[in-house]
């Protein structure tokens, strides 16, 4: 399936809208669309979460399982990632026609959590050094492509790596340098992931013309000559930068560009953990009271 098109006129009209600071949804150049973010919704993964950007629909599953450590690596453990897009989610998807985007999402997410760029903990995840660690497993399903994939992937993974729980491990020390560990099978007893807090977003600028813009729909995409994605965590620092596309930055600008990311993603960081954390408590104090713990989940309209 050929990529989408956008004739002329379509074109000058999207750029004039974003000269003068008044996109053709309303939005202005760096307004998010609304965003509606759910967790705890697959009941055979160790956490889960979706998320809606607009029209853009994504699902994450984590899935935690015991496996051996990296040998260059031997005392920590292992985040393994995975991008697909479905075939229904758009035309061009159809066939092998996901497979390139597959890879750069896939490739672009794993640059991004797998490292201490990526604020988890990766020492904790280590069983047995040299020998067993856990293995976090990130399996992204992109259900509708709207516009600003990769942001939503990776807000929708935040989300599922926080829902995430691992199982408790009791190790023995047999002597002799040998170890043997048991899997605490109550769910009570199952941890957070350390450091999902201290886990980056995204934030994706899209260069139209000469100004850039957030969060944009399909034929805003098409407008674009260069991206630039820049992760940030919750205090603000930088943990990765990378541009796509074919066009070029002008350095001043690429400045500027960076520290808007930085000033939109800390505000975003802070709604977003502090339902996430409501939410927490809601489930904790319904296990105390012996109620039924429903999916977490809630709406955010991000301004």
């Amino acid at each position: 399936m050929p990529a989408p098109l956008i004739s002329p006129a379509e074109k000058s009209y999207i750029e004039q809208g974003i000269e003068q600071d008044c996109r053709a949804d309303g939005r202005g150049r760096l307004e998010y669309r609304h965003i509606v973010l759910e967790s705890g919704l697959l009941s055979q993964a160790s956490g889960s979460a979706r998320c809606r950007l607009g029209d853009s629909d994504v699902l994450v599953g984590v899935k935690v399982e015991i496996g051996e450590v990296d040998q260059e690596n031997p005392n920590v453990g292992r985040i393994v990632c995975n991008v697909e897009c479905s075939p229904s989610a758009s035309q061009q998807f159809e066939g092998r026609g996901a497979d390139d985007i597959n890879n750069t999402l896939t490739l672009s997410l794993d640059r991004l959590y797998n490292g201490p760029q990526s604020g988890i903990d990766l020492e904790k995840l280590c069983i047995i050094p040299g020998q067993n660690c856990w293995v976090i497993y990130i399996d992204a399903m992109v259900m509708d492509c709207a516009g600003n994939l990769f942001d939503c992937i990776v807000m929708t993974t935040r989300a599922a790596l926080h829902n995430t729980r691992i199982p408790k491990t009791e190790i023995q020390d047999l002597g002799d340098g040998e170890f043997e560990f048991d899997v605490v099978d109550d769910i009570e007893d199952a941890e957070s992931i350390i450091g999902w807090d201290r886990s980056p977003i995204s934030v994706t600028l899209y260069k139209i013309a000469d100004r850039y813009i957030i969060d944009p729909t399909i034929l805003e995409e098409l407008c674009s000559q260069v991206t630039l994605t820049v992760g940030v965590n919750k205090e603000g620092q930088i943990c990765g930068i990378q541009k796509s596309a074919t066009g070029s930055i002008d350095p001043s600008l690429l400045t500027e560009m960076i520290q808007s990311a930085t000033n939109l993603a800390k505000p975003l960081l802070q709604q977003l953990d502090t339902k996430l954390l409501e939410d927490e408590a809601q489930v904790q104090e319904k296990r105390k009271l012996g109620q039924p713990v429903e999916k977490l989940g809630f709406f955010a309209a991000v301004i």
